[in-house]
């Protein structure tokens, strides 16, 4: 599986530790990233021994650490280590989806909200952190959990929520890193995800000259795509028609995916989720999806539609600076001609 990522929210200082228990305040509040940092490198400048390299890391070192050793984006890590793990690790004896990308798009971040005069040296803040897909639909077809690793202060750092959606809330002090597993459902046949979220609790720039406010959360998100290359024809047969996702492929491969007969499913198999979903809402029970969620109304948007109007604009904003480029050319060219059809001439 490939993550391809987009998003401004670049991994901040950090502020000490940040459990219910005090630890060693450490840190500042200075953006890593800014003032005098090198250029990232693109994907292309990479050698094939460093791209080896950074495979081999998956799972020995955290992705931003791989990130800066070999100077690249967080979001370029994942990418070259799910795609190139994913082949390596797949296996090859269930029909798949050729010529075909399943492509999740999802959202991870936190909501930190500051508790004023209930605050105390253990806890400065409430704070939420959550995977969320891009539409606030019901991840649960295709996440099967999610591993948050909490910084070592708390008691049971390692928290795992086995059912949608996929939230954990906690209170604490201090801003720290937040890693994530996202585990797939039997028959994506996919490694888990691995992502990293910087806690936030203040607003950029820190609090010294900024009022903190209980009413108004300090949010930090940021968006991703969890792409599934070839993916096995029950899972493609599954969520096909499922609005969250975008199938990739030529309509010959797309058809082609869609009439093969699907492999037969044990009763363990993760087919009979979204049969398993309609039950517990039918029966009142709490939705997957985060539409409705107490915080939905301060999650961040992120539209592909706006992304579209936006690169729209733009060409048409180069192709008129380009036609009017031409037109100027143009006169100049034929000014210039017309200069040297009179100095040719008799005087």
């Amino acid at each position: 599986m490939q993550g391809s990522g987009t998003g401004a929210e670049g991994p901040p200082g950090e502020r000490g530790g940040g459990g219910a228990g005090r630890a060693g305040r450490g840190g500042g509040w200075g953006r890593g990233g800014e003032g005098m940092s090198k250029r990232k490198k693109r994907l292309v400048d990479l050698t094939p021994e460093e791209i080896n390299e950074i495979v081999a890391l998956r799972g020995k070192l955290p992705q931003a650490v791989v990130g800066k050793r070999f100077g690249i984006e967080q979001t370029d890590v994942s990418q070259i280590q799910r795609l190139q793990k994913g082949k390596l690790m797949r296996p090859d004896d269930k029909p798949r989806a050729r010529d075909v990308e399943v492509v999740l798009p999802i959202v991870f971040g936190s909501c930190a909200f500051w508790l004023g005069k209930k605050a105390d040296e253990n806890a400065t803040h409430k704070w939420t952190v959550y995977v969320r897909a891009a539409d606030n639909g019901d991840l649960g077809s295709v996440v099967k959990k999610v591993v948050f690793q909490l910084h070592p202060s708390f008691s049971n750092p390692t928290r795992i929520v086995e059912r949608p959606p996929f939230v954990l809330s906690e209170s604490g002090w201090g801003e720290f890193e937040i890693a994530m597993t996202i585990v797939f459902h039997a028959d994506a046949s996919e490694m888990p995800a691995e992502l990293t979220h910087h806690l936030r609790l203040y607003p950029e720039g820190g609090p010294p000259n900024q009022p903190l406010s209980t009413k108004r959360p300090v949010v930090a998100e940021r968006y991703d795509e969890l792409v599934f290359c070839e993916p096995q024809i029950s899972f493609f047969h599954r969520i096909r028609s499922n609005p969250m996702v975008r199938i990739h492929g030529s309509e010959e491969a797309i058809t082609a995916a869609g009439n093969h007969a699907a492999a037969p499913q044990d009763g363990s198999s993760s087919t009979l989720v979204d049969a398993r979903s309609l039950e517990s809402e039918l029966r009142g029970e709490n939705r997957g999806d985060t539409l409705d969620h107490p915080l939905s109304q301060w999650f961040l948007q992120f539209s592909d539609e706006q992304e579209l109007t936006a690169i729209a604009a733009a060409r048409k904003q180069v192709a008129t600076l380009t036609a009017k480029l031409e037109a100027e050319y143009a006169a100049l060219e034929s000014e210039c001609q017309e200069l040297k059809q009179g100095s040719t001439q008799p005087g």
